[in-house]
């Protein structure tokens, strides 16, 4: 759908604006807020230190009380994840000449890569640094193995088509499911508003290379 990179485009700009620190003075400063007993808050630790989790009735400032562990694990784990949808969608180009296919490989590419900067951008105002490979749980969440990856990089024509479409839709099923956990669990803003754009965003990808597969 022509209409969708505007939109995931708009997204990812209102994303970083929500990440973005607030430049308030000490005077306009919300009270403390308090950690509950429910999902895990994470509390940024230094430069360079990891976070830690907050501790039931521990004051916290609303940058550190926004953010449960279940917001952490979805963006290190969807970074890696779309890193390699990314790296799979490069591999379009110079494999396959159905234009079909090497729309989808484009359009995968241009908005998964924005996402993945909204999601380092947030980890990195946490004090975490963001996954550095694509290579966490290998075939967990639809992630492709590395026998896969090579099967991929060695086809050509319809033999890549079918190859790139199938291993797509199932890492797209896997982003759907990484989405859904952190829209019953997450807390902070950005991070759902990222999980609910994955839902609707990689469902009707995944209607579309349907179609295409069929057709290969």
């Amino acid at each position: 759908m022509s209409g969708r990179r505007p939109v995931r485009a708009a997204f990812v700009t209102v994303a970083l604006a929500m990440i973005a620190p607030a430049a308030c003075s000490s005077a306009e400063r919300p009270a403390p807020l308090v950690a509950g007993s429910g999902a895990p808050v994470v509390v940024p630790g230094a430069p360079g230190e990891p976070g830690r989790t907050a501790e039931p009735g521990q004051r916290l400032g609303e940058s550190q009380a926004r953010a449960a562990a279940q917001d952490v694990r979805f963006a290190e784990a969807m970074i890696p994840h779309h890193r390699q949808a990314i790296e799979m969608a490069g591999l379009a180009a110079a494999r396959t000449d159905d234009p079909s296919v090497t729309a989808m490989a484009g359009r995968i590419a241009t908005g998964q890569g924005p996402e993945v900067t909204v999601m380092t951008s947030w980890l990195e105002a946490l004090g975490r640094p963001a996954p550095e490979a694509h290579d966490h749980m290998p075939g967990g969440y639809g992630m492709a193995t590395p026998d896969e990856l090579n099967r991929l990089r060695e086809a050509r024509g319809s033999d890549f088509d079918r190859l790139f479409l199938s291993l797509m839709i199932r890492h797209h099923e896997g982003a759907l499911r990484m989405a859904g956990e952190e829209l019953r669990a997450g807390r902070d803003r950005a991070m759902l508003a990222m999980a609910q754009d994955v839902m609707s965003g990689q469902q009707v990808e995944i209607t579309r290379m349907r179609r295409i597969l069929d057709g290969v």
